[in-house]
């Protein structure tokens, strides 16, 4: 147990202190694309609120979204299914760490703001604002459900 969470604190809160603070695509390197920058947002700041629902089809609806530079959404997430899903924000890199880190230790607590999980029936909200154009991505990361589709991408434009 010791180990485990030794480990845990070298690999997983790293990642978890890249994705509260600004970061682009790569854990901060700036990638071939248009860097995108985005971050924890003032929940007394919220420009607009998206509805997202998530359900055992493995789905996000919608998984495509667009938001302007600058706004500070409020992602309202409502879980229909009959499963725990979640909502994590982060670039793909991210995501696909974090994936392999759910598959070694399934009952991992989320309390950072990229991210809620939701039992069946479940509300909840994802304060985010975003600073550059580009893309980010989010995905539920139980495992099996990104690997099946369950996941989106925001398009940030001016």
């Amino acid at each position: 147990m010791k180990k485990e969470l030794t480990i845990l604190m070298l690999t997983v809160l790293p990642l978890f202190t890249l994705a509260t603070g600004n970061y682009a695509h790569g854990h901060g390197e700036k990638n071939s694309q248009q860097e995108v920058v985005s971050k924890p947002g003032d929940p007394a700041k919220v420009d607009r609120v998206i509805d997202i629902s998530m359900d055992d089809s493995m789905r996000f609806t919608p998984d495509k979204i667009s938001v302007k530079t600058g706004e500070t959404i409020r992602f309202f997430i409502k879980n229909k299914g009959k499963l725990t899903h979640e909502m994590i924000i982060g670039s793909r890199e991210e995501l696909e760490e974090h994936a392999a880190m759910m598959r070694k230790m399934p009952g991992m607590k989320h309390t950072e703001p990229n991210m809620i999980r939701l039992k069946p029936g479940q509300r909840g909200g994802i304060v985010w604002q975003f600073e550059k154009t580009g893309s980010v991505d989010f995905a539920c990361l139980v495992p099996g459900h990104s690997e099946a589709g369950m996941v989106g991408t925001i398009h940030v434009q001016n």
